[in-house]
């Protein structure tokens, strides 16, 4: 794992209506909403890890600490940057901001573990497979 404080990693995209606080049902307003601001923010620590990690090794978001500081309007172009301040073992730590034209609209932590892929998939899948049986013995 080549990963280091201070590698950093950038998102960006135009706000569509479906990414406003109305569609995502997080709000009633047309306006960029706080799921998506997260998203755009774990975008940004997946693209600071890009090229960093060993082959079969892939990162899971574990924690979020974000606050949403201003609204941003359909049609903006929205920026996020997640810098590693931490590295222990297998948890690495981000700072993350999120801008548009005029504002810093986001601020806050994120936290990663990587994980190996194929096990970690595996292990989620035989979960649903579980679910799903279980949910036939309730049911009967």
């Amino acid at each position: 794992m080549g990963i280091s404080v201070g590698d950093a990693g950038f998102a960006e995209f135009v706000v569509n209506q479906e990414d406003t606080a109305v569609a995502q049902g997080s709000g009633e307003l047309p306006v960029f909403s706080t799921p998506r601001l997260v998203a755009l923010m774990e975008s940004a620590a997946v693209d600071a890890l890009r090229g960093r990690l060993a082959p079969g090794e892939t990162s899971v978001g574990i924690g979020v600490e974000v606050r949403h500081l201003a609204a941003s309007p359909v049609g903006v172009v929205v920026k996020a940057v997640a810098k590693v301040v931490e590295v222990k073992a297998r948890r690495i730590t981000f700072e993350v901001e999120a801008r548009d034209g005029a504002d810093i609209i986001g601020s806050g932590r994120h936290e990663r573990y990587v994980v190996e892929a194929k096990p970690f998939l595996d292990k989620t899948l035989r979960k649903g497979v579980a679910c799903r049986s279980l949910e036939r013995e309730v049911r009967a």
